[in-house]
Formats: C-alpha cells, sequence, structure tokens
C-alpha cells in the first residue's frame, strides 16, 4: 500500500517503533546503549519533545513521545541519523542502520495513555533483557527505571507519568508498579502497535457488533483511537494544511493533478466528478488518490469530495 503522510502538530502524542535493518542489531554493546540514551535525552530536551515510555532493545526501540514545535519528524531525524552516524563509525560499517522509516501511530491519549506505557516498559521482559519485574526496575536502557526511582534522567516525564496513576509520588509510583505486574502475562499486544478500524474498536469481535448494531467508526492506520477522535485528527489536519497551502493554492493543486491524469488517460473529467465506474475512470480516480494522498499529503477527505467517491472509498483506492 502507498505510504501516507505523517500525522503530526505540536502536541500529539505518538508511539514510536525503530527496527534495524533486515531486524539486525541496532546496538551491540553497553557504549552503544549509552549513546543511543544520551542522544534520547539530549535532542528530547533540545526540541521539547517529552518522552513518556521508552526502551531500547537489540534489534529495535520504542518511544512514547508528545512532539514538539519541531514535530516528531525533525525530532527522529536527528536522533537516528546522528546515532547511526556514531555507530558506524565505531564499528567500521557502511550503510543503513535502520530501516528506512520509521513506525510512528497516533494516539488518544485517555484511552491508550496508561496501556502504551506499560507495553513498552514491559518490552525488555519480553525480550529476555531483564529476568522479572525486580531486575526491570533497575533495567537502565528503559523508562521504567527511571519511574522506580532507581536512574535519574532528567529529561524523562517521570511526573507527568506517575500523575496518572495517584497524586503523591510515593503511592502513584506503586500503583504504576502493580499496573504493570497487572500485565505480565498479556504478550505482545498486537492491538497497540498499529492503527486502523479493528485495534482502535478492540478486535474484530467488536467490529462485527458494531456493525450488527448498524453502527460505523472513521479509522486510520496512522492513528489508535475512537472514531470521534480520528475525525477530530483528520480535520485538524485538514485544515493545517488549508493554512500551509492558502485555499487558492491547495485548489490550484489538486486541479492540476486531476487535469494532467485525466488527460493522460483520456477520462472526461465530469464523469470522474459525477461517480462513474468505469474501468478507465476508475483507473484514473485511484491514481489521482495516490498522488495527492502520497505525494502532496492531502486529506482523504478533500479528495474524496474532488473525485466523487466517499473518504472511505478514497481510503480502499490506496489499500
Amino acid at each position: 500500500m502507498p505510504r501516507q503522510a505523517r500525522l503530526d502538530a505540536p502536541g500529539t502524542l505518538h508511539h514510536v517503533m525503530v527496527r534495524g535493518i533486515e531486524r539486525r542489531r541496532i546496538v551491540r554493546d553497553r557504549k552503544d546503549r549509552e549513546e543511543f540514551v544520551r542522544r534520547l535525552g539530549e535532542i528530547a530536551q533540545e526540541t521539547a519533545t517529552a518522552v513518556y515510555a521508552w526502551a531500547l532493545l537489540d534489534n529495535h526501540a520504542h518511544l512514547l513521545v508528545r512532539s514538539g514545535p519541531g514535530l516528531l519528524s525533525g525530532f527522529m531525524r536527528r536522533l537516528l541519523t546522528g546515532y547511526a552516524v556514531f555507530f558506524n563509525r565505531r564499528h567500521k560499517r557502511h550503510g543503513h542502520l535502520f530501516q528506512n522509516r520509521y513506525k510512528s501511530i497516533v494516539c488518544e491519549e485517555d484511552r491508550y495513555f496508561t496501556e502504551l506505557v506499560r507495553y513498552i516498559h514491559l518490552n525488555p521482559l519480553r525480550a529476555g533483557l531483564a529476568a522479572q519485574l525486580a531486575d526491570l526496575d533497575r533495567y537502565p536502557y528503559s523508562g521504567h527505571s527511571c519511574l522506580m526511582g532507581y536512574v535519574q534522567r532528567d529529561w524523562q516525564a517521570r511526573d507527568y507519568v506517575l500523575g496518572w496513576f495517584g497524586d503523591r509520588e510515593g503511592a502513584a509510583r506503586r500503583a504504576y508498579r502493580r499496573f504493570l505486574a497487572d500485565g505480565l502475562d498479556q504478550g505482545r499486544r498486537p492491538d497497540l502497535v498499529g492503527g486502523g478500524l479493528v485495534r482502535s474498536a478492540g478486535g474484530w469481535s467488536e467490529v462485527r457488533a458494531m456493525r450488527r448494531r448498524g453502527e460505523r467508526a472513521l479509522s486510520d492506520p496512522r492513528v489508535l483511537g475512537s472514531g470521534p477522535f480520528v475525525e477530530g485528527l483528520l480535520r485538524e489536519a485538514e485544515e493545517r494544511q488549508r493554512r500551509a497551502f492558502g485555499p487558492d493554492d491547495l485548489e490550484e493543486l489538486i486541479d492540476q493533478v486531476i487535469e494532467q491524469v485525466c488527460a493522460n488517460r483520456g477520462v472526461e473529467r465530469l464523469r470522474l466528478e459525477r461517480g462513474s465506474r468505469c474501468r478507465a475512470v476508475a483507473a484514473a480516480r485511484r491514481e489521482i488518490a495516490r498522488r495527492l494522498a502520497v505525494e502532496h499529503g492531502v486529506s482523504l477527505a478533500e479528495i474524496a469530495r474532488r473525485v466523487g467517491i466517499t473518504t472511505a472509498g478514497v481510503w480502499r483506492l490506496l489499500r
């Protein structure tokens, strides 16, 4: 499926997953780990990126962050590029260290914040880097040890996380640790590592139940959240896009793409806008949707308005 533009704005909560290319190691020893963590903290402070949870494993890393004024892209570019240069020089290697595109999911905070903190901080246990919860308390390469007070990290948003579990630090820390212990048997939680309808609804059984009730929920593979959350997020993204382009500029861009594709394929624009389903028009519609969404980041709702189908229909074209 073609890549869609990332959803982001200052203050957006993201679950970020970074993997080594071909699942290779991104750290080989303690010095590598310390350097990755040092860069993470330094760049988080410089970019005003709030770091709530994180875990560094042998061949991948998880972060739960809130983007600052420079957005997630600026933060991640500095972190990954700088660390890759360090790693390659130190180990006398060349080429890519990370997969070309890190994965980021925009998350609905009220529904998923504590679950994501727990999922991310239990990763070293699942990977066998810590044998039991007591070992994880002191494991220096995840945010859990900071929340437990064994490691001091000024750049980690410790108080904000503990505030979800209580008003007093000691009681909040104990409640947080009990919450982690309750999740020890949960496994890998695929529902927390992506977006879309199935994950956001809580599984296929809930999706089927919604359909039996005649309910529809807007979803997006870039978002882990409820239908209203997704709808609001996409509306805000569309408004930011309009402000960035200017209404006239955006209209001109869309018109240019539509005119070009229709001319190249010998399709009448009027048939496209009226929702014709003939093969030639459908092929033109698919190309227009791909170019506008992937190359220019135009919202699915705006594309739908211009090519004569629903937003869900545009999404199906991009799958």
